[in-house]
C-alpha cells in the first residue's frame, strides 16, 4: 500500500527531452491521452478529438484569467546592483507581493528602479522570503507593465517566447496571473465554437495563478507543505448553470487544475456551488472526495508537485503514474507547452 503522505510516492521518471520548449503551431493538434477511470483504459488521440468525448448538456468550465508580463528587470538605486522581480499578487492599486532575486539584502526601504517610468520601495519581507512592495509611477500601471515586463515562463522552458499570445488562452480576459492556466492553451476559437454547437455549455470562472503552483514540495510529509493562496471568483450565473446541470445528472468538466481548485473551493454544506470572490489555498491530495468536478482536461504535471497529487486524488495514485509512464513511452510532450489528457 502506497503512503499517500510521502512525497516520493508522487515521483516518476521523465527524460529532459520530454519537456516541451515551445508551443505547437496549431494548438489543438497536441496529443490527447484519454483515460477512463471506470474501465482503466487508455486511448491516444489528438486534442481536437476532445469533442467526441463531450455530450450535449455537459458543462465545460474554463479559467478566464490573463497572464500579465510579470517579470521585470531593474537596478537597486543605492548600489546599482541588478535585480529581477516576479509579480505574484496585487494587493491594491500600488502594492504587490513579489518574488525578488537576489532578495536577501533588500531590506525594508530598499528602492529599485526600472527606468524613468517605474520604481518600487520594499515595505516588508514575508516569512517565505517574498516581498511586499509599493510601486511609484505616473499613468496606468498595466500599460507600463506591457512596455517593460516579460511573460513569466516557467524555469524549465529555456527558449525565449516569440509571441506573448502563445502563453495566453484564446479566452483570457482578466489580467492577474503570473503563469498561464496551461490546459486551456489547447483550445482554439473554432474548437470552442464546435463544442458549443454540440450543446455543451461553456462557463467561465476566475483563478489568478500564483507562483505557488510551481513551487516545489520540499517536505517529506506532504501535509507539512504550505500552499500559497490564489484569488478566485465565480458568478451567480455560473453557479446556476453548474448546479442545474449537476441536478440533471450532467457532467461538470474542469479545464485545468485551476478550474478544479476554483470549483472545489466554492461548495456549501449541501454540495451546491455558491458565488465566490475570495482567496483559496485548497490542497487536494489522495483521499479527497470531489464535490463538483466529474471529468478533467489537464496537461502533464511535474513529479512530486501538488498538481500531480491532485490528479492522483482524481484517478488514483497507481493509475495516474501508470498513464504518465505510458505518456513518456509514447513520446508525449510534458508541462506548460506540452500535450494534454482527458480524465473521466
Amino acid at each position: 500500500m502506497k503512503d499517500i503522505f510521502n512525497l516520493d510516492t508522487y515521483d516518476y521518471y521523465l527524460p529532459e527531452e520530454a519537456i516541451a520548449q515551445y508551443p505547437l503551431a496549431k494548438r489543438d493538434e497536441a496529443k490527447l491521452l484519454v483515460y477512463n477511470k471506470t474501465n482503466k483504459t487508455i486511448e491516444h488521440k489528438h486534442f481536437y478529438d476532445i469533442i467526441d468525448y463531450l455530450s450535449a448538456g455537459d458543462v465545460l468550465v474554463i479559467n478566464n484569467t490573463k497572464v500579465i508580463p510579470a517579470r521585470l528587470y531593474g537596478t537597486k538605486v543605492s548600489t546599482g546592483a541588478k535585480i529581477e522581480i516576479l509579480l505574484l499578487k496585487r494587493l491594491n492599486y500600488t502594492d504587490w507581493e513579489i518574488l525578488m532575486k537576489p532578495g536577501k539584502r533588500a531590506k525594508v526601504g530598499t528602492v529599485v528602479s526600472f527606468g524613468e517610468e517605474l520604481e518600487l520601495e520594499v515595505l516588508e519581507t514575508k516569512e517565505d522570503g517574498n516581498k511586499i512592495v509599493r510601486f511609484k509611477f505616473e499613468g496606468v500601471f498595466e500599460n507600463i507593465l506591457e512596455r517593460l515586463g516579460e511573460m513569466p515562463l516557467p524555469h524549465y522552458i529555456k527558449k525565449k517566447l516569440e509571441n506573448n499570445s502563445d502563453y495566453q488562452t484564446v479566452y483570457a480576459k482578466y489580467g492577474g496571473s503570473s503563469a498561464a492556466p496551461t490546459a486551456g492553451l489547447h483550445f482554439t476559437d473554432e474548437l470552442l465554437a464546435k463544442i458549443k454547437q454540440k450543446g455543451i455549455k461553456v462557463v467561465e470562472v476566475l483563478l489568478h495563478v500564483g507562483l505557488g503552483t510551481f513551487r516545489p514540495v520540499n517536505e517529506t510529509n506532504i501535509l507539512d507543505h504550505k500552499m500559497h493562496s490564489e484569488h478566485i471568483e465565480i458568478s451567480q450565473e455560473a453557479c446556476d448553470i453548474i448546479n442545474e446541470a449537476k441536478s440533471q445528472g450532467k457532467r461538470i468538466i474542469a479545464v485545468g487544475t485551476t478550474s478544479i481548485r476554483t470549483l472545489e473551493s466554492s461548495v456549501d454544506n449541501n454540495g451546491k456551488l455558491i458565488p465566490t470572490k475570495k482567496e483559496t489555498d485548497i490542497f487536494i491530495y489522495p483521499g479527497y472526495k470531489f464535490k463538483i468536478v466529474d471529468a478533467v482536461i489537464t496537461n502533464f504535471h511535474l513529479p512530486k508537485s501538488t498538481l500531480i497529487m491532485l490528479i492522483c486524488a482524481f484517478c488514483g495514485i497507481d493509475e495516474t503514474l501508470n498513464f504518465y509512464n505510458e505518456a513518456v513511452k509514447n513520446n508525449y510532450r510534458f508541462f506548460s507547452f506540452g500535450d494534454a489528457c482527458f480524465l473521466y
